[in-house]
């Protein structure tokens, strides 16, 4: 019986998040002694603070804490880059306040006597810092909410993991390392029993700090596995997706090991994210399921939106390498009923119904893209606009279909201009994000590549 209790007690305390009492209450027994206070900045990262969590309980907990605002406005290299009005040489690089969203408090299984929260930005008079990802995402959320709605999403991460540790990928140039599964292991049980001591390790992890792990499966390209979780409501999501892919860096580093989200690390199958978006209703009743107008013009939106703001799912120069006929990454902007060859795919029935868009990679920042997703969505609504017929068949190879954009520079282009995107954001957002894409096509423009040497080095 104790051994039982023991038991019941461990999953009491490590299958949910915590409260600021139970935190307060660890710390003066001495089990938590440090607590990170994260952002999530533009590429969907997490920055932030470690603290002392005597001093994160007695005076963060109610103040805040300061970071350079600098940390929204950097490549993902973390250089100073010119182009951001919120923060400049020029502005002299103050701080913004991270303010700590309780509601996200968590224990991290795999760092000891570790607590992490998350936080908002906010100017020190209070204001949001509207630029920033998690605050776009709330602004769309509080469109959803003064209809009487919210939003449930799901997001569906792949990787690749290598038998290489990091450093050693970073002193190889991340070239020739070794995957660690030699071939495509895609439901296999056999490929991914070979990775279960890492793979089970993080989804143990995830499921102590409190996310509802489903399961976990082998796919296409080699070392590629993907681990996924249940439904949430759409910020609690995003926020997971965020601690997920921090935490399973980290649990791979520490087993000598090392895992990529990159959207197209070579020239097989990419990474995917692919986005489940539903709504519900005030009693939390799927409105998809019960309003198939609503759902309809809300898939319509999402349609009509998805070449403007593929920018906030797809941010990298990378991101576009995905989109190649079968491989399972769109091409085609259209919609199908469990057809995994288009943009859109919807699913489910009932209570499950929703939809699927399937332009995301593995580096998408979640936040900006369900944001993204309500915001096209919500024009579609508010247009009443017509669903077109659903897709049947091979959408790679429809002629008639709208394209996603085939690079950065066209989603920026697109996105700049986009009547929907400046509506839903408005112009602070949209200029902030139009110039994290100038940047990062600008430091492309100057690389000189690998391919390019190996095809002009002595040949031309």
């Amino acid at each position: 019986m104790e051994a039982e209790a023991l038991r019941s007690m461990v999953g009491a305390i490590y299958l949910r998040p915590m409260t600021l009492e139970e935190l307060r209450a660890e710390v003066d027994a001495g089990t938590i002694d440090t607590v990170l206070l994260c952002l999530t900045d533009m590429q969907g990262r997490l920055q932030g603070k470690r603290m002392h969590a005597r001093f994160f309980v007695d005076e963060v907990a109610a103040h805040g804490a300061e970071a350079c605002n600098y940390l929204l406005a950097v490549d993902v290299e973390m250089n100073t880059v010119s182009g951001y009005a919120m923060s400049s040489w020029d502005r002299g690089y103050g701080d913004f306040v991270l303010a700590p969203d309780f509601d996200t408090l968590i224990r991290v299984p795999w760092q000891e006597g570790t607590a992490l929260c998350l936080a908002d930005l906010r100017w020190e008079d209070g204001s949001d810092v509207v630029a920033s990802p998690r605050q776009v995402l709330r602004r769309q959320l509080a469109r959803l909410a003064e209809r009487g709605w919210t939003a449930n999403a799901g997001s569906e991460l792949e990787f690749i993991v290598f038998e290489d540790s990091y450093e050693s990928a970073w002193d190889r140039g991340y070239t020739g390392l070794t995957p660690a599964n030699r071939y495509n292991v895609d439901y296999s049980m056999l490929g991914t029993a070979r990775l279960e001591p890492l793979i089970r390790r993080i989804r143990n992890a995830m499921a102590g700090a409190g996310m509802t792990v489903e399961d976990s499966k082998g796919e296409c390209n080699f070392g590629q596995h993907e681990i996924n979780f249940h439904y949430a409501d759409a910020l609690t999501t995003c926020d997971n997706h965020a601690v997920f892919k921090n935490g399973a860096k980290e649990i791979a580093a520490e087993l000598g090991q090392s895992i990529t989200f990159m959207a197209k690390y070579d020239e097989r199958e990419g990474n995917s994210c692919h986005l489940h978006l539903s709504l519900a209703d005030e009693a939390g009743e799927n409105v998809f399921a019960s309003d198939d107008a609503l759902f309809r013009s809300f898939l319509a939106g999402a349609l009509a939106g998805l070449r403007e703001l593929t920018l906030l799912l797809a941010p990298n120069i990378n991101s576009y390498k995905r989109y190649a006929a079968g491989s399972f990454a769109p091409t085609a902007v259209a919609w199908g009923l469990d057809n995994r060859t288009c943009a859109f795919r919807v699913v489910g029935h009932g209570k499950g119904k929703r939809f699927e868009c399937r332009v995301a990679g593995g580096d998408v920042n979640p936040y900006l893209a369900v944001a993204g997703l309500i915001a096209a969505g919500l024009h579609g609504v508010e247009q009443g606009l017509e669903l077109e017929p659903a897709y049947e068949g091979n959408a790679y190879t429809s002629g008639d279909k709208p394209h996603v954009p085939g690079n950065l520079r066209e989603a920026r282009e697109l996105f700049a201009n986009s009547t929907i995107a400046r509506e839903a954001f408005g112009e602070e957002v949209i200029a902030h994000y139009v110039n994290m894409a100038d940047v990062e096509l600008a430091a492309y423009d100057a690389a000189v590549t690998d391919w390019e040497r190996v095809r002009g080095f002595e040949r031309l």
